[in-house]
């Protein structure tokens, strides 16, 4: 019996991880398939903004604890306004940060 149910755990996960790579797989076609001619490159940061300066700055968000307000606020929870906006600025500085590659 036992040795059964292992083989239906493997199965199981097995199949989870072929949807998601096929998920994975349509998603990264989806991106390669654009009418504007691909990639359009890492954007610009805001003046007087460097990789350093905004990774810093969510750093200092992030010791502050707005990891789980941000975690809250995309499981739909309502925040007090000061947290919202705490929420906000890092949700900035995370896509200023991400579309200028400095992850890269």
């Amino acid at each position: 019996m036992l040795g059964a149910m292992g083989q239906g755990s493997k199965v199981t996960r097995r199949a989870g991880a072929l949807a998601v790579a096929a998920v994975l797989t349509t998603a990264v076609a989806g991106c390669g398939g654009s009418t504007s001619g691909g990639d359009p490159g890492a954007r610009a940061l805001p003046q007087g903004s460097s990789c350093q300066t905004v990774r810093a700055e969510m750093d200092k968000l992030l010791s502050r604890g707005v990891q789980p307000r941000v975690e809250a606020a995309q499981a739909g929870r309502k925040l007090p306004p000061q947290q919202q906006a705490e929420v906000d600025q890092y949700n900035r500085l995370l896509a200023q940060y991400l579309g200028a590659r400095c992850h890269q």
